[in-house]
């Protein structure tokens, strides 16, 4: 009662503002007036739902698998490099091993040749335009993990970097996979063990948000109220098995390829005003895009294939999507980030991908976009991909050479599609311009960190009730907390910071959601981005050893879920922002006296 005795309260203090607004119309300007009936309207919806949300909250039990946080036990956990080395040590040597494989299993593959219920759902839309069932019956072409173990000879351990085609992976599933790996005593040490996600909505669930959700829903409902029962976890428990145990054998197939190397970086903003590969699709008040693609290879001394590691900005949503009948959204697919692969490893490398500040961006070439038609969504995900691919495999090169470098039937299949698109015709390499390319000494360091989040968002304090993702959520008196872990990387001179979730670009690089004018609250964000903690070049891993979801600035923050606020529903809550930041601001102080 007092919780709702509360909201009460706000709302009448909002009507109050919204009162006081209007006292104010001889001197506010009209847009300041139109600002603050907006604001107060929203605050009115947000109030309304977090109520009903929360009185919802009231009558389910905590889930007896929440542990207070003081009795929190960390397990499997790696604060990354023990030294900080200022530069490469004489007799430093970068390593690298990479390997994949394939997360379909066997009895899909059976399923879908058969034409019978698969038991396997896709993660990432669940929409009326397909019934509100994504149980999958086709498979286009594969779900992956890819896996790169990396050193630079200076005797602070291996690095491992997983990163699996899937919507989100969340910090439990991570840590039984490090806990899979260390029981293989592979004979290296270990400075830290990451797991990310490509973010593809069009692959099997992994975190168990999108699977036969009503039914799960309502049964672990019931099940709150039964003691000495356990509930049905959200994804499917003998899959996440067959994960678990395929991510630590290709984890130790990539410690077993290592081989001693160069390691190379480029990077270069891609797409323009007229031609964007990039935009801003649902969050307008957060202005910036972030275009850069960077590109690492690592060529081995003796000779064997070099591995490319690729990172962009990727909201891997469009084969996901249903459209009709015929393309109705159930199809398993890697999406774009399969055919940005497939072209690379075309060309001879090894491919790696890991995403980037993901909240908003999505890609910005439809099919109509260089008017070649497509019949179905993911043939859109492959030239799609595969010109990102072109892009990243051309970075140093100028117009003549990419010319000269295309194969035949590369030559004749853009005469084709410029035939057919006319006019409309965008050729990827118009006006291109190459960049440098430099060689990165062999010196890795790492920062690893766990960051408390206060969870405010009803909505996932639900689903933490209802068991239905793999988090350990911690109590303290009657406040839910998450745990997350962050990361700051410098591999040579390049600088990455790794984000547990999809964040908000302006928390790299600035933008309007940061200020007062252009936020929510009408405040400015308190916290320093991620450049001007680290510099303009620093880069991003998302959905970096956790998928906490949307991570928006707190001045920014509104569950009325109206206009551009969507991502909140999918939040931790209103300080997860903040709260992350705080923590990349002392692994800058921790690193500036090391």
């Amino acid at each position: 009662m007092k919780k709702i005795g509360m909201k009460i309260v706000s709302i009448i203090l909002a009507m109050s503002l919204l009162i006081g607004g209007t006292s104010a119309m001889g001197t506010a300007s009209a847009a300041d007036i139109g600002k603050t009936f907006e604001r107060a309207g929203l605050t009115i919806v947000e109030v309304i739902f977090t109520t009903l949300v929360g009185g919802l909250n009231l009558i389910v039990p905590d889930s007896k698998e929440f542990v207070q946080v003081k009795d929190r036990v960390i397990e499997n956990f790696y604060e990354g490099t023990e030294k900080w080395n200022k530069e490469a040590k004489a007799d430093a040597q970068w390593k690298l091993g990479h390997a994949k494989a394939s997360l379909i299993p066997d009895d899909l593959k059976e399923a879908v040749a058969n034409g019978t219920k698969s038991g396997y759902y896709l993660g990432g839309f669940i929409d009326p335009n397909n019934g509100m069932v994504n149980e999958i019956e086709e498979i286009i072409d594969d779900m992956q993990i890819r896996v790169i173990a990396v050193e630079d000879g200076s005797g602070r351990g291996v690095a491992l970097f997983a990163n699996i085609d899937c919507i989100g992976f969340s910090n439990g599933d991570i840590k039984e996979i490090r806990k899979r790996v260390e029981a293989m005593d592979l004979g290296v040490e270990f400075n830290s063990i990451n797991v990310s996600s490509t973010h593809t909505h069009s692959c099997i669930d992994t975190q168990g948000l999108w699977t036969n959700l009503f039914a799960k829903l309502f049964k672990n409902l019931a099940l709150s109220y039964i003691p000495f029962v356990d509930k049905e976890r959200g994804a499917n428990a003998e899959y996440m098995e067959f994960v678990y145990k395929t991510a630590a054998e290709t984890m130790k197939n990539a410690v077993n390829d290592m081989r001693p190397g160069t390691m190379t970086y480029a990077v270069k903003e891609i797409g323009d005003e007229e031609n964007s590969y990039f935009n801003n699709k649902n969050r307008s008040q957060s202005t910036s895009l972030m275009k850069d693609l960077s590109r690492f290879i690592f060529t081995p001394d003796d000779g064997t294939k070099p591995t490319m590691i690729v990172n962009i900005a990727a909201h891997p949503d469009v084969a996901g999507l249903p459209v009709n009948d015929e393309d109705n959204g159930r199809d398993l697919s890697g999406d774009y980030i399969y055919y940005l692969g497939e072209k690379i490893e075309e060309k001879g490398y090894n491919f790696m991908f890991f995403n980037g500040a993901i909240a908003g961006i999505y890609e910005g070439r439809g099919p109509a976009s260089d008017g070649v038609p497509t019949e179905r969504r993911y043939e859109e995900t492959l030239r799609y991909g595969h010109e990102i691919a072109n892009m990243a495999l051309n970075l140093t090169n100028s117009v003549e050479e990419i010319e000269a470098n295309m194969t035949d039937a590369e030559k004749a299949k853009m005469e084709e599609e410029k035939a057919i698109g006319g006019d409309n015709y965008t050729l990827w390499y118009k006006d291109w311009k190459p960049v440098k390319e430099t060689v990165l000494e062999p010196n890795l360091n790492i920062i690893i960190k766990e960051v408390k989040i206060k969870v405010t968002n009803p909505l996932i304090q639900l689903v933490g009730k209802l068991n239905l993702v793999n988090y350990t959520v911690c109590k303290e008196g009657f406040n839910y907390y998450i745990f997350a872990e962050i990361g700051y990387m410098e591999m040579g001179d390049v600088k990455v910071a790794f984000m547990p979730g999809e964040i908000v670009q302006d928390l790299i690089c600035g933008g309007g959601s940061l200020t007062a004018d252009g936020s929510f609250t009408g405040k400015e964000f308190e916290e320093k981005t991620i450049y001007q903690l680290f510099g303009e070049d620093t880069i991003c891993f998302g959905l970096m050893n956790d998928a906490i979801g949307y991570v928006v600035p707190d001045n920014d923050y509104s569950m009325s879920l109206l206009g551009d606020h969507y991502q909140e529903m999918i939040s931790l809550g209103k300080y997860a922002g903040s709260s992350i930041m705080k923590g990349f601001a002392k692994i800058a102080r921790e690193i500036k006296y090391k």
